[in-house]
């Protein structure tokens, strides 16, 4: 559902603080990205519980950064950005952007419950004081169950809601002529979500496809970071004068 007053930036004007503070959020998932990228090859995850549990005692930093501590800190903060998109672009499809918001807060709360950084130092800590094989084997069994959750369906779940969201948001971006947002974001998305479609679960083509869709995505969070900051000076500067 369309609306004829979409670019009508008195309409928005009440929402500059929300604006400003998704494409702060925007920038700041920008600057989380190349780090999680050199974490992930100066420190590879390991490929077993007992590598997971040395990993902890060796650096508990360095094993909660591998178990994509950045990645909650990702989700957290993508929440800002898709509510200031639904502010953005509530008047050139409420229904879709509506969808978006609801899918970005689905997935996030889905990923979080799939996360187990935490719960792995903890049973990290415990195997490394166990007395007994016995308290050592029970360790060990359920760091495994830990592993298969963090990587498990609602890792997978989280995954393709999220890209299902950018598609949404990026085909009203590209259908609604709105005044902050140019093609090329809405195209960048587009390619972004295709790509974040195949979790990096799905074998060595998820993994090839989770870090090919990191070159849209970094477009993408780059053009809409800088539309929703200058959105508030583009609608004061539209609006009439007294």
């Amino acid at each position: 559902m369309s609306f004829s007053n979409n670019n009508n930036p008195k309409s928005t004007y009440a929402w500059q603080t929300l604006h400003r503070v998704g494409g702060m959020a925007a920038l700041a998932v920008l600057v989380l990205i190349p780090i999680q990228m050199v974490v992930f090859f100066l420190w590879p995850p390991p490929n077993s519980v007992i590598g997971w549990f040395t990993l902890f005692q060796d650096n508990a930093l360095v094993g909660l950064l591998d178990m994509d501590l950045l990645l909650i800190v990702d989700y957290l903060l993508l929440v800002g950005v898709f509510s200031a998109l639904w502010a953005s672009l509530r008047r050139a499809n409420e229904s879709l952007m509506a969808i978006a918001l609801i899918l970005q807060l689905v997935s996030t709360a889905t990923y979080f419950a799939s996360t187990v950084a935490f719960e792995m130092l903890s049973l990290s800590n415990q195997y490394g004081t166990a007395s007994t094989e016995v308290e050592r084997s029970t360790f060990l069994a359920a760091g495994q169950a830990m592993l298969a959750t963090w990587q498990g369906t609602a890792f997978d779940v989280s995954y393709v809601l999220s890209a299902l969201a950018i598609l949404i948001v990026s085909a009203v971006m590209l259908r609604g002529h709105h005044y902050l947002f140019s093609k090329t974001t809405g195209y960048a998305g587009l390619s972004a979500g295709v790509l974040a479609l195949v979790p990096p679960t799905a074998g060595v083509i998820g993994v090839v496809f989770s870090i090919v869709s990191l070159v849209p995505m970094v477009v993408w969070l780059a053009l809409v970071a800088r539309s929703l900051l200058r959105s508030g000076t583009l609608e004061r500067n539209l609006l009439p004068s007294k």
